[in-house]
Parts: C-alpha cells; sequence; structure tokens
C-alpha cells in the first residue's frame, strides 16, 4: 500500500528537472522534489510520496487529511507556518 501525504510548500528552487525545496507536514519540515509538478508554487499544498510531490492538492482537503490523521493518533498537527 502506497500513502501520499499533503504538505504546505514553503519554497521553491533550481530549475524545471532539479526544482527541490521545502514542504511542511504538520510540524515537521521536509525537502521534496517537486519535478513532477513544475505548476507547484510557494503556498500551495501538495501530495507527497517517497520525497517526490505528485500532485497539487486543495487546502480544505490537506486540513481534512490533516485532521483524519490526528483522530487517528497518527500524527500531531501544528498549524501550517506562514510563507515568507
Amino acid at each position: 500500500m502506497c500513502l501520499a501525504i499533503p504538505g504546505k510548500v514553503l519554497e521553491i528552487e533550481g530549475g524545471d528537472c532539479t526544482r527541490a525545496g521545502k514542504v511542511q507536514f504538520g510540524g515537521i519540515v521536509r525537502q521534496v522534489n517537486f519535478s513532477f509538478v513544475p505548476e507547484a508554487r510557494v503556498g500551495d499544498f501538495v501530495l507527497v510520496h517517497v520525497g517526490f510531490a505528485i500532485s497539487i492538492v486543495e487546502s480544505t482537503e490537506a486540513e481534512r487529511t490533516y485532521e483524519l490523521l490526528e483522530s487517528m493518533g497518527v500524527m500531531e498537527i501544528d498549524p501550517p507556518v506562514e510563507a515568507s
């Protein structure tokens, strides 16, 4: 079974094939590759699977997923930080 988790894009660097940046998942920030979603921008929510952003999702869907994971006790949720 594969699981993709939504996260908020905090920063993006690099060109088309080397786009990478930071994504926040609750209170955790990880480095993510954006090669599969070149249209992603800072402030967007993306689904991430094994370090790759695979699609953009609506913020309401991301929040609903966070609430579900938190209710299951799988993830502690801190509010997403504002991108600067």
